[in-house]
């Protein structure tokens, strides 16, 4: 398979994932060496998880499945441009490439906004829609230092 194929192999996803009611039209892949790892839809509704978009569930499968943290060797096919979230999660996942099809704007079109997730990302703590207070109970650093004190630990 190549590129193009592994794209619509993605969307094929989306499309069956919309058709059948399980969830939203997003799918994903995750492809190492020139073979599907792992693959993902969109399951919000059907799992009540706010997490489950296609890109986590596709970075979730490939990471059990390579038993690894970590797709530094893999790319990434989502039928659709990433949401924030999302971004978040293949940044720390670390593949070498993502490819998508539709655009946020796309998205947005049928419903899928998440810009404002954008501007608020953008504004300083105190300014959110979401009230985020910090709070430092005694002892609140004692799991850094367990951390930087480990011997153990494995950094990612």
């Amino acid at each position: 398979m190549d590129r193009e194929e592994w794209m619509r192999e993605a969307v094929r996803l989306a499309r069956e994932n919309a058709a059948n009611g399980q969830g939203g039209p997003f799918g994903a892949i995750v492809v190492k060496d020139g073979r599907i790892i792992a693959a993902g839809v969109n399951q919000v509704t059907t799992s009540n998880d706010p997490t489950a978009h296609a890109e986590v569930q596709a970075i979730r499968a490939a990471c059990k499945e390579l038993g690894t943290f970590q797709l530094s060797d893999c790319e990434i096919y989502t039928s659709c441009e990433p949401c924030p979230m999302c971004i978040g999660a293949i940044y720390w996942a670390r593949p070498k490439a993502v490819y998508y099809a539709a655009t946020k704007e796309e998205a947005a079109a049928i419903g899928f906004d998440d810009h404002f997730i954008y501007e608020e990302i953008d504004k300083p703590i105190e300014h959110r829609r979401l009230p985020m207070r910090r709070m430092t109970p005694d002892g609140y650093h004692a799991p850094f230092d367990a951390w930087s004190s480990s011997a153990d630990k494995v950094e990612y």
